[in-house]
Protein backbone atom coordinates (compact mmCIF):
# COMPACT_ATOMS: atom_id res chain seq x y z
CA UNK A 1 0.00 0.00 0.00
CA UNK A 2 3.09 2.38 0.83
CA UNK A 3 6.26 2.55 -0.90
CA UNK A 4 8.43 3.19 2.36
CA UNK A 5 11.24 0.29 2.67
CA UNK A 6 11.73 0.11 6.51
CA UNK A 7 10.75 -3.56 7.66
CA UNK A 8 8.73 -2.27 10.60
CA UNK A 9 6.87 -0.30 7.72
CA UNK A 10 5.89 -3.19 5.98
CA UNK A 11 4.54 -5.72 9.89
CA UNK A 12 1.42 -6.99 10.18
CA UNK A 13 0.01 -5.58 13.29
CA UNK A 14 -0.68 -9.33 14.98
CA UNK A 15 3.26 -9.50 13.91
CA UNK A 16 4.01 -6.34 15.88
CA UNK A 17 1.87 -6.95 18.95
CA UNK A 18 3.50 -10.60 19.46
CA UNK A 19 7.03 -8.78 19.09
CA UNK A 20 5.86 -6.17 21.60
CA UNK A 21 4.85 -8.96 23.67
CA UNK A 22 8.04 -10.80 23.71
CA UNK A 23 9.54 -7.82 25.31
CA UNK A 24 10.22 -5.50 22.20
CA UNK A 25 10.06 -1.95 23.49
CA UNK A 26 10.16 0.86 20.78
CA UNK A 27 7.60 3.91 19.77
CA UNK A 28 5.63 2.76 17.01
CA UNK A 29 5.78 5.53 14.74
CA UNK A 30 6.76 4.15 10.87
CA UNK A 31 5.16 0.69 12.03
CA UNK A 32 2.88 -1.02 10.29
CA UNK A 33 1.46 0.89 7.72
CA UNK A 34 -2.16 1.52 6.70
CA UNK A 35 -3.47 0.56 10.48
CA UNK A 36 -4.82 2.69 12.87
CA UNK A 37 -2.96 3.44 16.47
CA UNK A 38 -4.22 3.80 19.69
CA UNK A 39 -3.76 5.76 22.84
CA UNK A 40 -4.41 3.51 26.02
CA UNK A 41 -5.56 5.06 29.27
CA UNK A 42 -6.98 3.03 32.29
CA UNK A 43 -8.74 3.45 35.45
CA UNK A 44 -10.47 2.16 37.85
CA UNK A 45 -14.67 1.75 36.81
CA UNK A 46 -16.02 4.43 39.32
CA UNK A 47 -13.96 7.31 37.68
CA UNK A 48 -15.34 5.93 33.91
CA UNK A 49 -18.04 7.80 33.36
CA UNK A 50 -16.65 11.31 34.12
CA UNK A 51 -13.57 10.59 32.30
CA UNK A 52 -15.63 9.21 29.08
CA UNK A 53 -17.09 12.81 29.26
CA UNK A 54 -14.11 14.52 29.23
CA UNK A 55 -13.20 12.40 26.05
CA UNK A 56 -16.26 13.66 24.32
CA UNK A 57 -16.40 17.21 25.29
CA UNK A 58 -12.24 16.87 23.62
CA UNK A 59 -12.93 15.18 20.58
CA UNK A 60 -9.90 16.61 18.75
CA UNK A 61 -7.31 15.35 21.39
CA UNK A 62 -9.12 12.53 22.66
CA UNK A 63 -11.12 10.74 19.36
CA UNK A 64 -12.76 7.58 21.71
CA UNK A 65 -12.03 4.50 19.06
CA UNK A 66 -13.20 1.97 22.05
CA UNK A 67 -14.28 1.95 25.53
CA UNK A 68 -13.50 -1.67 27.11
CA UNK A 69 -14.12 -2.96 30.68
CA UNK A 70 -14.35 -3.56 33.59
CA UNK A 71 -11.77 -5.57 33.75
CA UNK A 72 -11.47 -6.83 30.07
CA UNK A 73 -8.05 -6.83 28.67
CA UNK A 74 -9.34 -7.15 24.86
CA UNK A 75 -11.07 -4.80 22.22
CA UNK A 76 -12.79 -5.78 18.83
CA UNK A 77 -9.94 -3.23 17.42
CA UNK A 78 -7.41 -5.58 17.27
CA UNK A 79 -7.87 -9.58 17.37
CA UNK A 80 -6.04 -11.76 20.14
CA UNK A 81 -5.23 -8.72 21.55
CA UNK A 82 -3.93 -8.54 25.06
CA UNK A 83 -3.80 -4.75 25.86
CA UNK A 84 -1.91 -5.77 29.54
CA UNK A 85 1.29 -6.39 27.26
CA UNK A 86 1.13 -6.13 23.43
CA UNK A 87 2.02 -2.32 23.55
CA UNK A 88 5.61 -1.39 23.69
CA UNK A 89 5.87 0.54 27.04
CA UNK A 90 3.16 1.35 30.11
CA UNK A 91 3.42 4.09 32.62
CA UNK A 92 1.90 3.48 36.09
CA UNK A 93 0.42 6.31 38.28
CA UNK A 94 -0.45 6.77 41.69
CA UNK A 95 -2.27 9.36 42.98
CA UNK A 96 -0.71 11.59 40.14
CA UNK A 97 2.86 10.13 40.46
CA UNK A 98 4.67 8.06 37.56
CA UNK A 99 5.84 5.15 39.82
CA UNK A 100 6.80 2.76 36.97
CA UNK A 101 7.68 2.64 33.40
CA UNK A 102 7.34 -1.47 32.19
CA UNK A 103 6.54 -3.63 29.34
CA UNK A 104 3.78 -5.44 30.83
CA UNK A 105 1.12 -4.66 33.45
CA UNK A 106 -0.28 -8.53 33.67
CA UNK A 107 0.11 -8.26 37.47
CA UNK A 108 -1.64 -5.11 37.98
CA UNK A 109 -4.77 -5.77 36.08
CA UNK A 110 -7.64 -5.92 38.28
CA UNK A 111 -11.31 -6.65 37.11
CA UNK A 112 -12.71 -2.96 38.00
CA UNK A 113 -10.46 -1.18 35.45
CA UNK A 114 -11.91 0.71 32.75
CA UNK A 115 -9.88 0.86 29.63
CA UNK A 116 -10.08 4.00 27.03
CA UNK A 117 -8.62 3.58 23.29
CA UNK A 118 -8.34 6.64 21.40
CA UNK A 119 -7.16 8.18 18.07
CA UNK A 120 -3.08 8.99 17.79
CA UNK A 121 -1.80 11.19 15.19
CA UNK A 122 0.80 8.30 14.28
CA UNK A 123 -1.96 6.66 11.82
CA UNK A 124 -2.08 9.67 9.51
CA UNK A 125 1.71 9.69 8.94
CA UNK A 126 2.00 6.99 6.34
CA UNK A 127 -0.20 9.27 4.22
CA UNK A 128 1.68 12.18 4.70
CA UNK A 129 4.61 10.47 3.56
CA UNK A 130 2.83 9.12 0.68
CA UNK A 131 1.71 12.75 -0.39
CA UNK A 132 5.45 13.07 -0.11
CA UNK A 133 5.59 15.41 3.10
CA UNK A 134 9.19 14.84 5.27
CA UNK A 135 8.72 13.25 8.81
CA UNK A 136 11.29 14.86 10.51
CA UNK A 137 11.44 12.40 13.31
CA UNK A 138 11.34 9.63 11.16
CA UNK A 139 14.54 11.26 9.18
CA UNK A 140 16.09 11.65 12.52
CA UNK A 141 15.28 8.04 14.44
CA UNK A 142 13.58 9.81 17.39
CA UNK A 143 10.07 9.88 18.75
CA UNK A 144 7.99 12.09 17.86
CA UNK A 145 8.18 15.64 19.95
CA UNK A 146 4.98 16.25 22.24
CA UNK A 147 4.02 19.66 24.45
CA UNK A 148 1.77 20.99 26.37
CA UNK A 149 0.27 24.17 26.05
CA UNK A 150 -1.88 26.88 27.38
CA UNK A 151 -4.73 25.78 25.34
CA UNK A 152 -7.73 24.29 27.72
CA UNK A 153 -9.64 21.19 27.72
CA UNK A 154 -13.08 21.83 28.15
CA UNK A 155 -13.41 19.69 31.56
CA UNK A 156 -15.64 17.37 33.20
CA UNK A 157 -15.90 16.65 37.26
CA UNK A 158 -12.32 16.21 38.10
CA UNK A 159 -11.06 16.27 34.77
CA UNK A 160 -9.44 18.99 32.91
CA UNK A 161 -6.01 20.17 31.61
CA UNK A 162 -4.29 21.16 28.85
CA UNK A 163 -4.41 20.06 25.25
CA UNK A 164 -0.97 18.26 24.62
CA UNK A 165 -0.18 18.82 20.70
CA UNK A 166 2.78 16.93 18.67
CA UNK A 167 4.91 18.44 16.62
CA UNK A 168 6.10 17.93 12.83
CA UNK A 169 7.85 20.52 11.31
CA UNK A 170 7.76 20.67 7.49
CA UNK A 171 8.47 23.11 4.66
CA UNK A 172 6.25 25.76 4.43
CA UNK A 173 4.83 25.17 1.29
CA UNK A 174 3.46 21.45 2.54
CA UNK A 175 1.79 22.89 5.37
CA UNK A 176 -2.09 23.26 3.39
CA UNK A 177 -1.67 19.51 1.66
CA UNK A 178 -0.95 18.44 5.48
CA UNK A 179 -3.68 20.12 7.01
CA UNK A 180 -5.93 18.76 4.20
CA UNK A 181 -4.68 15.42 4.58
CA UNK A 182 -5.04 14.96 7.96
CA UNK A 183 -7.94 16.68 8.08
CA UNK A 184 -10.31 14.04 6.71
CA UNK A 185 -8.86 11.80 9.49
CA UNK A 186 -10.60 12.72 12.51
CA UNK A 187 -10.42 9.74 14.43
CA UNK A 188 -6.36 10.46 14.10
CA UNK A 189 -7.02 14.10 15.35
CA UNK A 190 -7.47 15.43 12.24
CA UNK A 191 -6.29 18.89 11.34
CA UNK A 192 -3.37 20.67 13.14
CA UNK A 193 -4.61 23.06 16.03
CA UNK A 194 -2.23 25.32 15.31
CA UNK A 195 0.91 26.40 12.66
CA UNK A 196 3.76 28.71 13.21
CA UNK A 197 4.43 30.42 16.35
CA UNK A 198 4.60 27.73 19.18
CA UNK A 199 4.73 30.79 21.52
CA UNK A 200 1.28 31.48 20.40
CA UNK A 201 -0.09 28.67 22.41
CA UNK A 202 2.07 28.64 25.35
CA UNK A 203 5.59 26.80 24.01
CA UNK A 204 8.80 28.69 24.99
CA UNK A 205 11.50 26.27 23.31
CA UNK A 206 10.83 23.81 20.65
CA UNK A 207 13.80 22.36 21.78
CA UNK A 208 12.47 20.87 25.08
CA UNK A 209 9.53 18.84 24.64
CA UNK A 210 7.57 17.81 27.57
CA UNK A 211 7.50 14.19 25.98
CA UNK A 212 9.22 12.42 23.30
CA UNK A 213 12.33 13.95 21.54
CA UNK A 214 13.77 17.14 20.57
CA UNK A 215 13.15 17.23 16.79
CA UNK A 216 15.71 19.42 14.48
CA UNK A 217 14.09 21.72 12.08
CA UNK A 218 15.62 22.41 8.76
CA UNK A 219 15.90 25.58 6.60
CA UNK A 220 12.18 26.59 5.78
CA UNK A 221 10.43 24.29 8.11
CA UNK A 222 7.58 25.39 10.01
CA UNK A 223 6.23 23.69 12.83
CA UNK A 224 2.83 22.15 12.69
CA UNK A 225 1.04 20.91 15.77
CA UNK A 226 -1.43 18.56 15.94
CA UNK A 227 -3.46 17.30 18.94
CA UNK A 228 -2.67 14.30 20.71
CA UNK A 229 -3.67 11.70 22.56
CA UNK A 230 -1.43 12.23 25.76
CA UNK A 231 -4.05 15.03 26.80
CA UNK A 232 -6.00 12.35 28.09
CA UNK A 233 -3.21 10.70 30.24
CA UNK A 234 -2.83 14.47 31.47
CA UNK A 235 -6.05 14.97 32.54
CA UNK A 236 -5.63 11.27 34.36
CA UNK A 237 -2.60 12.14 35.91
CA UNK A 238 -3.92 16.04 37.36
CA UNK A 239 -6.96 14.42 38.75
CA UNK A 240 -4.33 12.23 40.94
CA UNK A 241 -6.57 8.86 40.61
CA UNK A 242 -5.18 6.78 43.24
CA UNK A 243 -4.37 4.17 40.35
CA UNK A 244 -4.10 4.18 36.51
CA UNK A 245 -2.44 3.01 33.72
CA UNK A 246 -1.38 4.48 30.19
CA UNK A 247 0.80 3.71 27.32
CA UNK A 248 4.34 5.52 27.62
CA UNK A 249 3.90 8.60 24.78
CA UNK A 250 4.82 7.10 21.35
CA UNK A 251 4.01 3.58 22.46
CA UNK A 252 0.57 2.46 20.63
CA UNK A 253 -1.60 0.00 20.04
CA UNK A 254 -1.32 -1.49 16.93
CA UNK A 255 -4.64 -2.58 15.76
CA UNK A 256 -6.04 -4.08 13.08
CA UNK A 257 -8.19 -1.74 11.68
CA UNK A 258 -7.30 -0.44 8.19
CA UNK A 259 -6.92 3.40 8.45
CA UNK A 260 -9.46 5.57 5.66
CA UNK A 261 -8.72 8.81 4.74
CA UNK A 262 -12.34 10.89 4.21
CA UNK A 263 -13.96 8.44 6.68
CA UNK A 264 -13.72 6.29 9.70
CA UNK A 265 -13.83 3.32 7.52
CA UNK A 266 -14.13 0.39 9.88
CA UNK A 267 -13.19 1.94 13.04
CA UNK A 268 -15.86 1.68 15.77
CA UNK A 269 -15.96 5.81 17.02
CA UNK A 270 -17.63 6.26 20.55
CA UNK A 271 -19.83 8.91 20.11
Amino acid sequence: MFTRQRPEAQTKPQEARARFRSGLVATTSGWSHGYVQANLVSVPSRHAIALRRFAVRNPRACPLLDVVGPGRYWTDLAFGADLRRDLPAYRVWRKGELVAERTDVVDLWDGDLVTFLTGCTFTFEPFLERAGIPLRHLEQGVNVPMYRTTLKCLGATRFRGPVVVSMRPMPAAMVDHAAAVTADMPYAHGAPVHIGRPSAIGIRDLDKPDFGDRVRLHDGDVPVFWACGVTLQEAVVKAKLPFAITHAPGHMLITDRRAKAGSTGEIRVIR
